[in-house]
């Protein structure tokens, strides 16, 4: 998983081998989600404090559709 406050263009082989982005900061057209559409990894986006709350390694589900992220243990 990519959890990243932002991402622009330099970021994008970083997606390759995410399971999905959460996202502090971005637009539905933004880079970090338009990437993960093409690369059909579900993205979350406008998460505030994300970088903040899951901690490396921590299990989290993306729900890309409801646009909701769950902590794991």
């Amino acid at each position: 998983m990519l959890v990243a406050p932002t991402t622009d263009p330099g970021w994008t082989p970083l997606f390759l081998p995410a399971g999905g982005l959460v996202a502090e900061t971005g637009a539905v057209m933004a880079h970090g989600p338009t990437v993960a559409r093409e690369y059909g990894i579900p993205a979350v986006i406008c998460v505030p404090a994300a970088t903040t709350h899951i901690r490396d390694g921590q299990l989290i589900t993306v729900d890309g559709a409801a646009g909701t992220v769950t902590l794991g243990s």
